[in-house]
């Protein structure tokens, strides 16, 4: 009897870290490390989303542009579709950075307001040589341009003239120019008022099923992110704490800072509500975070070994992974 093979993910992270320095000083010394990003690993498949999910300033973004190279890794590993994109060099990484693209969380401040909409799309067509001809280059143009529900004659307007929604589905047409593989969602409809950000999402799910896609959604929204997402993976203060199928997360979260989240979210049926969990204190300072797990001066389940052990990243069964010492059953009843 043969085995299936396991497809190769198309994104492969390990380990990535990503520390920005602190300078002070006449001599503008390094004074102090801020750990924005502290060994995260994840794998996403094709034509896969997976939600990115905490509260502002745990590293969210950061991962995203750290994906694209928009910023360099401190360490880590990046493979995509095999490549470690280390190991490139500058043509071969431009050329991979065709199928990684990104979606920015503004939609007032990620177009320019000198270009008119056709510029802004077709930017990437000039770059990339996709076009042969101006007569195929306009013809594209119109094509991502009704493929996000806009109109032809809205490629000689400049992004002012369009509301925030328009905006964003000019920023998913630019995204699109390129045929890409992946693409970053930071935070894309969290600008949006609410009755445009289920338009957006549904654009976001019809686009994946055509052109199979796969998205990193990043977002603090967790109802955006259970509708949107396959997998959903929590973080905290840098790090990963807990990463399961979006049903089972939210069925059955294994984690006290997930639970926290998600009994904040409101539950769409009339006369139901979730016991609201409300953490004591901030965020710890990224630059100092606390020993032991960082997430234990919040938590109310923390105890005696959370102070001062880190708690590994373990698997739970069925694609459930979480890093609370409360799901080592002996450490529980200690």
């Amino acid at each position: 009897m043969k085995v299936a093979a396991v497809p190769e993910p198309l994104l492969s992270v390990r380990n990535l870290v990503k520390n920005f320095p602190v300078r002070g000083g006449l001599l503008g010394r390094e004074v102090a490390t801020v750990h924005a990003v502290n060994d995260v690993s994840f794998d996403l498949a094709r034509g896969e989303t997976l939600g990115l999910v905490g509260e502002s300033g745990c590293g969210k973004s950061t991962i995203g542009r750290c994906l694209l190279r928009l910023i360099e890794p401190t360490s880590g590993e990046v493979r995509f579709e095999g490549q470690n994109m280390d190991a490139l060099d500058r043509e071969s990484l431009r050329r991979l950075c065709r199928d990684m693209q990104i979606i920015f969380q503004d939609p007032y401040a990620s177009l320019d307001p000198r270009m008119t909409v056709g510029a802004i799309v077709g930017e990437a067509l000039i770059i990339h040589k996709l076009t042969r001809t101006p007569v195929e280059y306009r013809d594209r143009i119109v094509e991502l341009l009704e493929t996000v529900g806009l109109n032809a004659d809205h490629l000689r307007r400049y992004p002012h003239e369009f509301s925030g929604g328009q905006r964003q589905r000019i920023g998913i047409a630019r995204a699109l120019a390129v045929s890409p593989k992946l693409i970053v969602c930071d935070e894309p409809v969290s600008a949006l008022d609410v009755s445009i950000q289920a338009q957006v999402i549904n654009l976001l799910e019809d686009l994946q099923r055509k052109f199979d896609l796969a998205y990193v959604f990043i977002a603090h929204d967790l109802s955006v992110v259970e509708h949107i997402s396959d997998r959903v993976a929590v973080m905290y203060l840098g790090r990963i704490v807990e990463v399961a199928s979006a049903r089972e997360l939210y069925a059955t979260p294994r984690h006290p800072y997930t639970e926290a989240l998600l009994s904040a979210v409101p539950i769409p049926e009339p006369g139901l509500k979730r016991a609201r969990i409300r953490l004591a204190g901030e965020v710890p300072n990224p630059i100092r975070p606390p020993p032991g797990c960082h997430f234990h001066p919040r938590c109310p389940k923390a105890f005696a070994r959370c102070k001062t052990e880190s708690p590994q990243f373990k698997p739970l069964g069925n694609g459930h992974w979480a890093a609370c010492h409360l799901n080592d059953v002996p450490a529980a009843k200690a």
